[in-house]
Formats: structure tokens, sequence, C-alpha cells
């Protein structure tokens, strides 16, 4: 069934109720991300746990579900209105990336470099070394320090979704696909270093390749599309995995049970992550990495209901709501944390390990709740009613 003949069926159905689940996942996602990120031994137990599946990834795919869902009628009805509300996301995530920017370039920096903090110059290594470089890359979105590569991510992904939306209504969602799963496969075979030999030509900003972020923008952008199709589908009723066949589940199930033995160890020297490579790496988003995606979200579909029943509680449902202000919050909490480490300890331990997990939960839990209350006195009774999700999508 084609966006063109669904197209005003959707447009006059009601409007889309509002999932908590989906804040309560989101919210797991970022309860996750934070406990890999902070510095305590907690972090190697949570670091990609269920096999080759990370936080991050399960962050960026459910955004971008939300994100069709919410504006998938938008593009039906009003092209230009749709990119003037996504380029104002965008605009506002970009905000939050500016300003931990700021934070970094001048308190992270000065305590890294009068301190001899060797974590945190290992952090901001290039812009110590280059920055009035550094500040120009990385207002472009280019120099990306490491843990501030995925907001510009966003804010790329968000600029260029309305285009997605508009190909999608036009001639469906086959070539959207179709177009990522290519960029998705160039990716592999060295686009990003391509386009950034281009713009060091262009730009004459010699940032070298390291530093443009973790995360090969070519390749995950093939999460954000596939979670901008689902959502898109949602609208319309279930998502597209309903159509899975029981043994389908059952493959995939196998698929889980084979990588989480391939992170743990399980299958012998020949079958682990060192000797797979590239072929499972998180930044360039690997095959079997993907492979790896496609079967947990099979499954975690297919267990929907108890994981619903599961999550669909506090704090997880506010911290949700509160995305992207969690988000940076919890970025401020891990750069606090690498500075209290010392010397080559890696990790922090006993009560300062406990007291940074406490401070950074009930700091997240105190943004989190004064986020949604902002929202909730903006909705007046004389302003016309906002869609249930629209402030949700990221």
């Amino acid at each position: 069934m084609t966006l063109k003949t669904t197209s005003a069926a959707v447009v006059k159905s009601m409007q889309l109720p509002r999932k908590p689940e989906f804040d309560a996942l989101r919210g797991l996602f970022l309860v996750w991300m934070t406990l890999t990120h902070l510095p305590t031994r907690l972090s190697d137990l949570v670091n990609q746990p269920f096999g080759f599946v990370s936080s991050a990834e399960g962050f960026v795919f459910l955004s971008a579900l939300l994100v069709g869902r919410v504006y998938m009628r938008q593009a039906l009805e009003n092209a230009g209105r749709l990119r003037g509300k996504l380029w104002k996301r965008a605009l506002r995530v970009y905000a939050y990336h500016v300003s931990l920017l700021l934070l970094a370039f001048t308190f992270a920096a000065a305590f890294a470099v009068y301190r001899h903090h060797a974590a945190l110059e290992h952090l901001l290594d290039f812009y110590i070394a280059h920055p009035a470089v550094a500040i120009v890359g990385s207002l472009l979105l280019i120099y990306c320090p490491p843990l501030l590569d995925i907001l510009p991510m966003y804010v790329i992904f968000l600029l260029a979704s309305p285009f997605a939306f508009s190909i999608a209504v036009k001639r469906n969602w086959g070539p959207v696909l179709l177009g990522s799963t290519t960029i998705w496969l160039l990716a592999q075979f060295g686009l990003r270093a391509f386009v950034q030999h281009y713009v060091v030509s262009v730009t004459h900003l010699p940032i070298p390749l390291q530093e443009w972020g973790a995360f090969n923008l070519f390749a995950w952008q093939w999460i954000w599309i596939m979670g901008m199709w689902m959502g898109a589908r949602s609208v319309e009723g279930e998502l597209p995995l309903h159509v899975i066949p029981k043994w389908g589940i059952g493959v995939a199930g196998a698929v889980c049970v084979f990588f989480v033995g391939v992170r743990h160890l399980w299958w012998g020297p020949r079958w682990t992550q060192d000797s797979l490579g590239l072929l499972l790496d998180k930044w360039q988003l690997g095959p079997l990495r993907v492979l790896n995606i496609i079967a947990f979200v099979c499954v975690l579909y297919s267990l929907r209901g108890a994981v619903g029943w599961l999550i669909s509680r506090e704090p997880f449902i506010t911290l949700g709501r509160a995305s992207i202000e969690v988000f940076c919050a919890h970025l401020l909490f891990v750069f606090v944390g690498l500075a209290l480490l010392y010397g080559e300890v890696p990790e922090l331990h006993g009560i300062y390990a406990l007291s940074l997990l406490t401070a950074t939960f009930i700091g997240l839990l105190y943004v989190a709740q004064r986020q949604v209350r902002r929202k909730h006195a903006e909705k007046t009774p004389t302003a016309p009613a906002p869609s249930p999700i629209a402030d949700t999508a990221i």
C-alpha cells in the first residue's frame, strides 16, 4: 500500500495517542547510556551486555521512529510547515550542542591543561593543540570531540529529514530505504574519508578524520532512516514488524544468542569481537552489527507486551519526556566524573563512584521533572491544542 493511496485516510485519522512506553523506552536508553559513560565499574558491566547493540543505536532509532510518527501527517498536509518545524528543532539541538562546547572549551579544557589531567586532555587534545581551527570546525559540525559527537549527528539528521519525507510522500519509502542502504554500503568502503578530504580542501580546516567524531555519519543515517520509516508506517496502524512470522522471530532469537556468545567469548577464539573486526564495528556500523540490531529489534518487538509492562513506569517516563535536556545533563556529570579521576586510574571506586552515581541520577531527575513541568506550564487553555506527542520527537 503506497503513501499516495493512504494519505487521505492518514490525514483524516484521529490524533495519535501518546504512548508512554516510547517515553519509558527512551528513558531506559538514557539510563543505560549514562551508566556506560560514567567512569565507574558499572561501565564495563552495562557496555553491550546483550550482544553488539548499545544504548546509542537504541536511542537514535527510537528518536527517529518518533520523528516519523509525529511528522508523517504534516509531511502529507504541508511540506513547507514541516520543514520549518524540523529545522527549528534542529536549531534547538544545535544551541544545546554549542552550550556544551562552550563548557568543554573553557572550564574542562582549562582544568585539563592546568592540572595536567590525562582523561580530559585526551578528550580535548585537538582543541588544546589547535583552538582556532577546533572552534570553527566544531561550529560547522566538522570537529566533534569524544562524547560531544551525538548531537551534531542529530542536527544533520533533522535537517535532512524533510527531504526524506518529501521523497516518501511523492514516491513512497522504497527509494528512501534504497538510497539509505546504498549510502551505508558506500560508508563501508571509505565514503567518509572521501568526503573529509573534499571538505578539508574547500574549508581549509585541517581537521583529521579521527576528529570528525566516533560515529560514521554515512553509516548511522541508516538507523535514522529505518526508524523514520517504521514511525511513519505506525501512523497507518501496526509497525512493519508485525508481518514477521513466528519462525522468523525464532531465527532472530537464535541470531541474538549467537552474538551474545561472541560478545562474551562463548564460542572460542575463532568467533570473537577481535577476530570479526570491522564486521562488528560500532562506529562504522558493520554488516554483522546491523544483522544483530535487526534481530534484536525483532525479538524486542515480539516481547513488546512484557517489555512495555516492565519499563512503563517512573522514572523512565519522565526521563524520556525530557530526553534532549537529560542527555545534555548526563554529559556534564560525565565530565565531572572524568575530572575526579587521578593519575592513570581509569575509573572511580567505592564512595567516590557511589557519590557520582547518586548525584548524577538525582540531577537527571531534577532536570527531567523541571523540563516536564515547564512544558506543561506552557500549554495554556487559549492556545491551540498541540499534538499529544509533538514535544517528544527528540
